[in-house]
């Protein structure tokens, strides 16, 4: 069986967020299948820790869960693995599933770590909920996630930023909208200036990251013959691992400037932070060698951050075309497969 149909089975297997039970069960008895690994299952969570006694342990993520979707249309086509989660990242939990359970010796500990509820808020994250509740297994020096990264190592990652925006005006009868004011319509400038917003490019250590940002929601009315008198906008921010919090915000609320007034609300509603490349690491810089190819900053947020925040230096790097994750048309290729195997088999060597 090739590493394509090893991850056709996964992506058969339904495992949308919080419903990745049976990959969990299929993923931890494909484990439990080798007497080198001391596998625990927790919730919904499946770690394998090798059992020797060497001086560095690795960390090897991957997350189970995958956006909306339906299964039962997987198939291989062309040499192309079709269905959701496909890229995003079931070929990778497949050659993570035949590196962990290879009995070809190593200098160093691997944990492999698969892990539930990525794709959806970060307070149900099931590395989160390893870390809270089994802290000891994700002990480590160095980790490695298997985010698609097209075999190139997408250094660090960006934080998120989700704001909120209420604007004040003033409730009439639309028949006389004279006598008040359109919160609506004052929601028309503050759109208009973020549209014109020019990203911000930032050199970490090397790696390049670009800022984004954009507005995602918008909402407001009372009824078809009220004018509205309150009207709020939700702005994303991608924000590079240079800023905080307090930092990006502030920034944001200086763009917005004038257009936000006294009786306006301008509040944060999510923080994921950033991290930085961290690849002045050994081990990262390692890999980046190995792929052959420059890193680049990772656009979007990822659980580095999480490793960052234990203290564990981390980066992305996996197989398949990260821009081709959540999409209808999602697949990966046995090429790509083999790619990553490479270089992880060798870099964990």
């Amino acid at each position: 069986m090739s590493r394509l149909d090893e991850a056709l089975t996964l992506v058969s297997i339904s495992s949308v967020s919080r419903d990745e039970a049976a990959l969990a069960a299929h993923v931890e008895t494909q484990l439990r299948a080798s007497n080198l690994l001391e596998v625990e299952r927790v919730g919904d969570n499946v770690i394998a820790r090798s059992t020797g006694h060497r001086a560095t342990r690795v960390l090897v993520a991957g997350h189970l869960d995958t956006v909306p979707g339906d299964a039962r249309q997987a198939t291989i086509v062309d040499g192309q693995l079709r269905g959701v989660g496909a890229c995003d990242m079931k070929g990778s939990l497949a050659v993570m599933l035949a590196l962990a359970t290879d009995p070809t010796p190593r200098s160093l500990e691997v944990t492999w770590i698969f892990y539930a509820r990525e794709e959806i808020t970060r307070s149900e994250s099931g590395l989160s909920e390893i870390a809270e509740l089994r802290p000891d297994l994700l002990q480590g020096d160095v980790a490695l996630l298997a985010e698609p990264t097209g075999g190139v190592v997408e250094a660090g990652c960006q934080g998120t930023l989700k704001v909120g925006v209420e604007l004040v005006g003033k409730r009439a009868h639309v028949a006389r909208p004279f006598t008040g004011r359109n919160a609506i319509h004052r929601l028309a400038d503050v759109i208009a200036r973020v549209a014109t917003y020019e990203p911000r490019v930032v050199d970490i250590e090397g790696v390049r990251y670009t800022e984004q940002l954009q507005a995602v929601g918008v909402e407001g009315g009372v009824a078809a013959n009220v004018v509205p008198d309150v009207a709020t906008l939700t702005i994303n921010h991608r924000v590079a691992p240079d800023r905080s919090k307090e930092q990006a915000a502030a920034w944001l609320r200086e763009f917005l400037g004038a257009l936000l007034e006294d009786s306006d609300t301008f509040s944060v509603l999510d923080w994921a932070p950033g991290a930085p490349p961290s690849l002045s690491n050994e081990r990262l810089g390692a890999l980046v060698r190995l792929t052959g190819q420059p890193a680049q900053g990772k656009v979007g947020w990822t659980d580095v951050s999480t490793f960052q925040e234990l203290s564990i230096p981390a980066t992305n790097f996996g197989a398949g075309d990260p821009l081709l994750a959540h999409r209808s048309d999602e697949f990966i290729t046995l090429d790509e497969l083999i790619r990553f195997e490479d270089v992880l088999r060798e870099w964990l060597a």
